[in-house]
């Protein structure tokens, strides 16, 4: 007997699986000898294992950022401080997520990245160490406490303004998240405020603890020290920020042709809703011929678990038939749900093996079973694609129309057209006929000659057939219902129907006149007074929105979703004609993706025009704006070739990675700009103060990019349970910040000497 655990709405997955597993270790104790209830599919082993990866990824990210902070601040005690802000931005987190009742999970951490966080950080502290060490060089001699305290709030306040508004930047790019609904916000929108909750904390303790730190901790000899990876880059960087300050027209050209060229490429790429979540098992949705009896699903059903048990790779397979009608998916003898449970992956014959190969061997399997329909997808997802379009299928096209016949003329249409576009998989035609149904059809005529009623006619039939209650039986406080019908042998089988007696009345005076007078037997067969058809009637009529519809399911493999409905779509709009009053309908996670991508088109503007007002407050004029913004394309662009060459398609989760990349950039391009303004407003000539400015901004540009990259390879390499999800995102935001420091080292000083050049000293300016 297989047994199935309702969760209530809201509550905790993870605890309420563990709650019941104590409890059937305690029903255990109490059941009788040979019998034992075990667990065969526990959704908390999948949650345990995806937290296990972002766990290992988060942890091997800090490490990560923190070499690269001791590598390239040179000061020990400065990189503890950066470092410390990971902690204690993490205590700020988990209290926002208590606070708003949202769960440590696969969603709402992955987007989670250390380097990002610590960026502001990095700003201010490096500067601060740059100017302590630059003072005491001045002075020839150690600060006092007071010297040091005005220098360290010297150096903060000087680059207080684009670190502070660089944050709120990154914030802002993520607040079109929030405003997305259904499934897919309920899936990202814990992601984004689970990021805002840490960016505010990192934001909030660089502003209050780091200078406080600087200036308590940071006593004794400051030394400036630059590894040998800055002077290496410092050395290379040079003579090509000169080469393409002589070139600012092939520079410009180049970056306009290149974010084109990634553009065309964008358009041309696949799209998903979310990558496919591997989780570590099978599901299987089984759908026979219908009026398939109980027995007969039973014998195939056996059949095809031991051929599916013969896959090395196949732990157990186990499988539920139909359900009763009382239940809250009622399903049919002819309708079932299988789960193929995978050994652990070191005790497959060949480790290497990839999932979808044994897919494909399963599906082998499965195809050999003529008249069962049954796809092949996994537990979760099963039942989410169930959820989103009420098919089991990762994409359903649903037709909607008012005659069945015609239903399913075109959905079988669709359902061969579909079997031919590259990458379908189990493509199923929803069973909306076949059905076979027995019709009892009363003999008014021979009904009315024998004294006798429609209704005396189908009482009997209902009492044989569906039963009658008899009375009650009490045992103990317990109740039972006595039902009386015939067996469940006679109830199927129609010649013993037939010979149902149906007793008449007795004759009475003047029954002549009304009725057959009766001199033999008292009664006659069934079939006496009722013809009896076998037909083959609906299977199930199923409306959406009060209108007919009929749904062609299939599933998709080694492709993404969006080439795979482009292509469909328009083999489909080509050679399928619908009938006046009868349309189509794109369902599954298409459909997500298709209203999370028209929700985003509509805010994601908004925000950008935000981040665009915030740049101008901060710097009080639309041209360094303007400027600071040429960072978000070429960062884009970056995010774009990572995806193309990784092969990755778009989807949501890249998105939420070309929204950081958003802030990111602006924050590395606010830094440079703003210093290149402070050495002009102190009286440097124009390409002096872009030539010194980039050159001093070089390490920390370089730092908050490594820092916010390297937060994010663990994802993009991580093979564990739930990296899917991750490693669009961390493939984006890595791409995208080596394109964007690429920009804000080489390609926004060429736009600032261009928009900012004097008509007076351009002759006397030229680089060198």
């Amino acid at each position: 007997v297989l047994g199935t655990t309702f969760m209530l709405i809201g509550e905790n997955s993870r605890v309420v699986a563990n709650q019941v597993s104590q409890r059937i270790k305690e029903v255990n104790k109490i059941l009788p000898p040979g019998v034992v209830a075990t667990t065969v599919y526990k959704r908390a082993n999948l949650v345990d294992a995806t937290i296990q990866t972002v766990q290992q990824n988060l942890i091997e990210g800090a490490v990560l950022v923190v070499v690269v902070l001791f590598a390239l601040l040179g000061n020990i005690r400065a990189a503890l401080i950066v470092a410390a802000i990971i902690p204690l931005s993490m205590f700020f987190t988990i209290t926002g997520m208590v606070q708003s009742k949202i769960s440590a999970n696969l969603m709402s951490l992955g987007a989670l990245d250390f380097g990002i966080i610590v960026d502001g950080a990095v700003i201010i502290v490096e500067n601060c160490v740059r100017n302590l060490s630059e003072e005491q060089r001045r002075l020839g001699r150690l600060l006092n406490r007071t010297e040091r305290l005005d220098t360290v709030f010297r150096a903060a306040k000087e680059v207080i303004t684009p670190s502070i508004f660089g944050s709120f930047i990154i914030m802002v790019v993520y607040l079109p998240i929030l405003s997305l609904s259904g499934v897919e916000g309920k899936m990202f929108i814990p992601m984004a405020r689970t990021v805002l909750f840490a960016l505010l904390g990192a934001m909030l303790f660089s502003l209050t603890f780091v200078p406080a730190s600087v200036a308590i901790f940071l006593r004794g000899r400051m030394e400036e020290k630059e590894g040998f990876l800055i002077r290496w880059a410092k050395k290379l960087y040079l003579p090509l920020l000169n080469l393409s300050l002589k070139n600012r027209g092939v520079v410009v050209v180049t970056a306009v042709s290149l974010v084109g060229l990634c553009v065309v490429l964008g358009t041309r790429m696949g799209a998903e809703f979310i990558p496919s979540l591997d989780e570590g098992d099978f599901a299987l949705s089984i759908n026979r011929i219908p009026g398939t009896s109980l027995t007969e699903a039973v014998q195939m059903q056996k059949s095809l678990e031991s051929a599916l048990l013969k896959v090395p790779e196949v732990k157990e397979v186990f499988t539920r038939i139909g359900n009763a009608e009382v239940a809250t998916d009622a399903q049919p003898p002819s309708i079932g749900d299988g789960y193929v449970m995978l050994k652990p992956r070191k005790a497959w014959p060949d480790s290497s093996k990839s999932k979808d190969a044994v897919a494909r061997e399963i599906n082998e399997v499965i195809r050999s079973y003529i008249g069962n329909k049954i796809e092949l997808s996994q537990p979760i997802q099963m039942r989410m694609n169930e959820l989103i379009s009420g098919a089991k299928g990762d994409v359903a096209i649903k037709v909607f129309g008012d005659d069945l016949d015609e239903l399913l003329r075109v959905g079988q249409k669709i359902a061969n057209l579909l079997t031919r576009v590259p990458g379908v998989e189990g493509v199923n035609l929803e069973r909306v006929a076949g059905l076979p149904v027995l019709t009892i059809e009363p003999k008014h005529d021979v009904i009315s000659r024998y004294g006798l009623s429609v209704n005396d006619v189908q009482q009997i039939i209902e009492t044989a057939i569906e039963g009658e209650s008899a009375g009650a039986f009490f045992q103990g406080d317990r109740r039972f219902p006595i039902v009386v019908r015939l067996p469940e042998a006679l109830r199927d089988n129609v010649d013993a129907l037939k010979r149902i007696p149906i007793l008449l009345p007795a004759a009475e005076e003047g029954a002549n006149d009304r009725a057959i007078s009766v001199s033999g037997p008292n009664y006659v067969p069934l079939s006496e007074v009722a013809n009896f058809e076998i037909k083959s009637g609906p299977n199930q009529i199923n409306r959406e929105n009060g209108k007919r519809r009929i749904v062609v399911t299939c599933n998709i493999r080694g492709r993404d979703i969006g080439s795979f409905v482009g292509e469909a779509r328009s083999k489909i709009d080509s050679e399928v004609k619908l009938p006046s009053g009868y349309w189509m309908e794109w369902g599954g996670q298409f459909e997500q993706l298709q209203s999370a991508t028209q929700r985003l088109t509509v805010v994601v503007p908004v925000a950008l025009l935000l981040i665009f007002v915030l740049l101008f407050m901060a710097f009080g004029t639309a041209t360094d704006a303007l400027l600071i913004y040429t960072g978000v394309p070429l960062a884009l662009t970056g995010g774009v070739l990572a995806l193309w060459i990784r092969g990755i398609p778009l989807s949501i989760s890249a998105g939420v990675g070309f929204i950081a990349l958003s802030g990111v950039a602006v924050l590395n391009g606010g830094v440079m700009i703003s210093f290149i303004r402070r050495l002009r407003a102190e009286g440097n000539s124009l390409y002096e103060a872009i030539r010194v400015g980039s050159l001093t901004r070089l390490r920390p540009v370089l730092m908050t990019a490594l820092v916010a990259s390297l937060g994010f390879v663990p994802m993009a390499v991580a093979t564990g349970r739930g990296a899917e999800v991750q490693r669009p995102l961390a493939t984006v935001v890595i791409g995208g910040i080596i394109s964007s420091t690429l920009l804000t080292l080489l390609v926004l000083p060429v736009l600032y000497s261009i928009f900012h050049r004097d008509a007076e000293k351009v002759k006397s300016e030229k680089p060198a």
